[in-house]
């Protein structure tokens, strides 16, 4: 049965998007999907998914939820040919789930208020592995009576915690923070995993120590795996990351706030960035994780990795 009469639009099947949708099919949420690639999301056609041909099909749902890559991609899918609003209808509340910069989201919004939509910020924190283990969280800013109408499907993919933090875009400003530390961490990480590896601690134990201590936490848990056994099954791509770092060196710049760490692990990430134009197929070695960054390390320590091959848990098991 559907919850309640409201209907949603979803916007976007990537590896973020899939789940997500999946998680309010699931809950059983009336929910129209439009993607670039309608194939992939035809599968969700199975859970009652209506699968439409082009983001205006959308404009007659109450809520449109959209995660894509860029601010661009948002403003296309909104208000480009065929985009949502491209018609005379207009949904009631707008809901982003995207990592994109503040002047972006600020100029969406007031497009939206231009035809009577409000618009909620409401990215997210976790990947795919997360979100099937229903940790996934969410951040939120926005007019509060819209937040309120959309809270209970945030809920749904993001059951860890929804924190709503206030009017505008405020919660961009939270989610660009939250990814620059997460450039740094795992920066610090492969740095720490490297250093004791070239000393003789296998990479596996020297993690279960780590994430059983007090430093350990749920991202170096589940990044664990990828660093023991060098699986680069792609969670979030070394480009997005430096998109992200840029963001957050931007916004500090425009305040006056200093983040020498941060700008440190851009220049490495940078550098990264070419290593890859080494490889075969630099593009397909950039749509690898970022956590390949750790090929990059070793190599500038004298290193030569090789997997472990040993199964190490994710902190996600249930």
């Amino acid at each position: 049965m559907a919850q309640g009469t409201q209907r949603i639009g979803w916007i976007g099947m990537g590896r973020m998007g899939y789940p997500m949708a999946e998680r309010l099919l699931k809950a059983g949420y009336d929910v129209s999907i439009w993607n670039r690639t309608r194939s992939k999301a035809e599968p969700l056609a199975k859970l009652g998914g209506k699968i439409v041909d082009k983001p205006v099909d959308l404009a007659e749902t109450d809520v449109v939820f959209s995660i894509v890559a860029e601010g661009k991609d948002v403003e296309q899918v909104y208000f480009g040919k065929d985009g949502v609003l491209s018609g005379n209808k207009t949904p009631a509340v707008f809901v982003d789930c995207s990592t994109i910069a503040v002047e972006e989201s600020a100029e969406i919004r007031k497009r939206l208020s231009d035809r009577k939509a409000d618009f909620v910020c409401a990215p997210v924190s976790g990947n795919a592995k997360v979100i099937k283990a229903g940790k996934l969280s969410s951040v939120c800013s926005g007019p509060e009576a819209a937040f309120k109408k959309a809270e209970a499907m945030i809920k749904v993919f993001a059951p860890k915690g929804v924190s709503y933090v206030g009017d505008g875009e405020l919660a961009r400003v939270c989610k660009i923070a939250h990814n620059v530390m997460l450039g740094v961490v795992i920066q610090n990480l492969i740095e720490i995993t490297l250093l004791v590896n070239k000393m003789g601690v296998p990479r596996h134990a020297f993690l279960s120590f780590l994430n059983n201590g007090v430093m350990g936490s749920m991202f170096t848990a589940y990044k664990s795996p990828a660093l023991v056994n060098l699986d680069w099954t792609t969670t979030f791509t070394p480009e997005l990351l430096r998109k992200d770092l840029d963001l957050g060196l931007a916004l500090a710049d425009n305040v006056d706030v200093p983040m020498p760490i941060t700008a440190a692990t851009r220049a490495i990430l940078q550098m990264h960035m070419g290593h890859a134009l080494l490889q075969k197929n630099p593009e397909e070695y950039l749509a690898k994780d970022f956590a390949t960054l750790m090929e990059t390390m070793a190599l500038s320590a004298g290193m030569k990795l090789e997997s472990e091959n040993k199964q190490v848990p994710t902190g996600l098991e249930n």
